[in-house]
Formats: structure tokens, C-alpha cells, sequence
């Protein structure tokens, strides 16, 4: 344990107590002088003969009250406490769609890698907020908890890669669902950022995922990423990232991958979301930083922690004694004995 938070400042205590002992002795070098100037010093004895002769106790005093305040701002500190950090914080999940249809080239490399790149500019843009991610394709799985911990979603942001999940296909449905679980704890208004190129291979569901979505608070910022006259599929690339090989369907067509703007548009209005079609990582994370920032702040505690409690009231209380102390110092005519006192009474 360091006794004191910020010991520097009891070495600014030498420097101010050498410079208050130098205005010391050149004051009274100057009266000293002023004096001989006036009085002569055998003249001015006599004048002073009735007070007080200056004390060096109340130099002492003076220093004293220097040190002790010095010692106040060091910050002395032992005995430890609890101090419990509180914040206000927007609750928003991130979902993203790690189907095969994200290793589309359209947008280069592809397209989940210009959506990891924008997440973690977004993530870099919010640090103050509290976020989740979600991987999802046919099934959503939770790959972050809802954390504030930047280090953590850029590791899981990096993790993402197509096809990682066990399950093929793409539900828009699925990772609302499971959004609106992880954020129905919190209140007000919450975000979910869904990152897909807006293919879903079960449309039926996406009433009961909007209908989870409004009941929760949650709005729905969609991300459509790709291109409305969509591009081929790489199942095969080679070293530089040039496609060998291309998806194909049961019957042995070659499979196209379109976004579906009006799917993702349809999603963000039923939820008084927004719809932000993809251009650059950059533009992107300020719109959704934007749409983040609007939502509803709750207030929790996020850490606690043990700190050594600041003691600067006992040197502070010190110096206050001691400039008392200097500042009521006796001064002014020497009390008269007992004898002359009588005498001075009978005239």
C-alpha cells in the first residue's frame, strides 16, 4: 500500500517552504533596514520596549501550516472501501448473418468482411454503450453477451466467418427472437443491428418476430448488404481470393444472391427502426452510431472495486490548528506585572 495517493506534493512542500523562508529573511532584512534609516536601532529599542518580542513559535506555526496543507493535497489514504462505478447506457445487439450467401463478392473481399469492418469502427464509435452480438443463419446463437467490453466484441467480431454455424439457410426471424430474450431485461427502447443481405428462407415467421420485436421495445436497425442485381456464390477460392468454384441448388443451378431491400425495409418500419443500405464501413457506423444514440438510456452498476480511503481530512484539520494557532499568536503591549499593575491603578 502507497501512504499517499500523490506523494509529489510533498516535494512541491520544499520549494514553496524555501521560498516562504526566503520572503521571510528578506523582510526583515528591508525593516531592519528601514528602521536604522528612521530611528536608528538604540531609538527604536526604546520605542518597542513595551511589546511583545517576536516569537519563533509562530514561524514555526506558519511552516506548520504549509506542511500539513501540502500534506493534504498527497492525498494520504489507508483502510480500504467499496466503490461501486454507475453508467447510463443504450442496450443494442448486433446480429449478423454468417450464411453462405455473406461470401458473395459484390462487395470486395466480400460481404462479411465490409461488415466486420464496419462493426468495428461502430464498436470503436460506442464505447459508452452496452452491446451484444448474435451469429445467425437458419438458427441464431449468441456469440458476445450484452458487454461494454471493447476488447471482447472486436475478438468476436474477428471470430465471425461464413458458414460457422452448423445449420444452413437464413432466418430473419431467428436472431429478433433471440434478441428480444437477451434485451427484455432492460428497459425503455433497445436496438437490434441486423446485418444481412435480407434473404430469408422462411418468411412465415417474420410476423411473430415483429410482434417480439414491439412487445420488447426493440427497434430494428437494418443493414442491407449487397447488391440488387446480386452476384454468384464462392464455394472454392484460391490463395489470392479469386473464386474457383461457385454454390449451386438441388437441380445443379448455379445460385444467385440478391438483397432483398424490401424484406429488411419492411422489418425496420413495422419496428420504428431504420433501413440503411450499405455503402462504405465508414458512412455506415456514423448512421447506425446516430440511430444508436437516440435510444433510451438506463442507469446500472457496471464494476466494483476495493480503493483505499482518502485521509486528507486529519492533515487538513492540522494545518487549520496550526493557522489558528499563528494567526492568534499574543502580539501588541506585554502584559503589566501584578506590582506596576496597583501602582498604575492608585494614579
Amino acid at each position: 500500500m502507497e501512504l499517499f495517493a500523490k506523494p509529489v506534493f510533498l516535494l512541491y512542500f520544499i520549494p514553496a517552504a524555501l521560498l516562504a523562508g526566503l520572503g521571510a529573511w528578506l523582510g526583515l532584512k528591508y525593516k531592519n533596514r528601514l528602521i536604522r534609516a528612521l530611528f536608528g536601532a538604540q531609538a527604536y529599542a526604546k520605542l518597542t520596549a513595551g511589546l511583545r518580542p517576536i516569537s519563533r513559535w509562530r514561524g514555526v506555526l506558519f511552516f506548520c501550516t504549509l506542511f500539513f496543507l501540502f500534506a493534504a493535497l498527497a492525498g494520504p489514504q489507508w483502510g480500504t472501501e467499496v466503490i461501486e462505478a454507475q453508467g447510463t447506457f443504450a442496450q443494442t445487439v448486433i446480429a449478423v448473418d454468417v450464411s453462405s450467401s455473406m461470401r458473395a463478392q459484390d462487395l470486395k473481399p466480400d460481404r462479411l468482411e465490409n461488415a466486420k469492418n464496419m462493426l468495428r469502427m461502430l464498436v470503436s464509435n460506442l464505447k459508452e454503450e452496452r452491446i451484444g452480438i448474435i451469429a445467425f443463419t437458419s438458427q441464431a446463437y449468441v456469440q458476445c453477451p450484452i458487454t461494454t467490453d471493447a476488447d471482447a466484441l472486436n475478438y468476436f467480431i474477428s471470430s465471425l466467418k461464413p458458414d460457422m454455424l452448423p445449420v444452413p439457410g437464413t432466418s430473419l426471424s431467428a436472431p429478433v427472437q433471440l434478441a428480444a430474450r437477451m434485451l427484455a431485461k432492460y428497459p425503455g427502447h433497445k436496438a437490434l443491428i441486423l446485418l444481412t443481405d435480407g434473404e430469408d428462407h422462411a418468411p412465415e415467421e417474420l410476423q411473430a418476430a415483429k410482434k417480439a420485436a414491439l412487445e420488447n421495445g426493440i427497434r430494428i436497425i437494418a443493414i442491407g448488404i449487397g447488391t440488387k442485381d446480386g452476384t454468384l456464390i464462392p464455394t472454392q477460392t484460391d490463395a489470392s481470393g479469386r473464386a474457383l468454384e461457385y454454390k449451386k441448388d438441388k437441380e445443379g443451378k448455379t445460385v444467385v444472391s440478391k438483397l432483398d431491400e424490401k424484406t429488411l425495409l419492411d422489418l425496420a418500419q413495422a419496428t420504428d427502426g431504420v433501413y440503411i443500405p450499405y455503402t462504405t464501413p465508414a458512412q455506415v457506423a456514423v448512421q447506425v452510431e446516430a440511430a444508436v444514440k437516440r435510444l433510451d438510456r438506463s442507469s446500472s452498476r457496471t464494476a466494483s472495486r476495493a480503493a483505499y480511503k482518502n485521509r486528507y481530512a486529519f492533515p487538513l484539520g492540522l494545518a487549520l490548528l496550526c493557522l489558528a494557532g499563528y494567526l492568534l499568536w499574543p502580539r501588541g503591549p506585554k502584559p503589566l506585572a501584578k506590582g506596576t499593575e496597583k501602582e498604575s491603578q492608585k494614579r
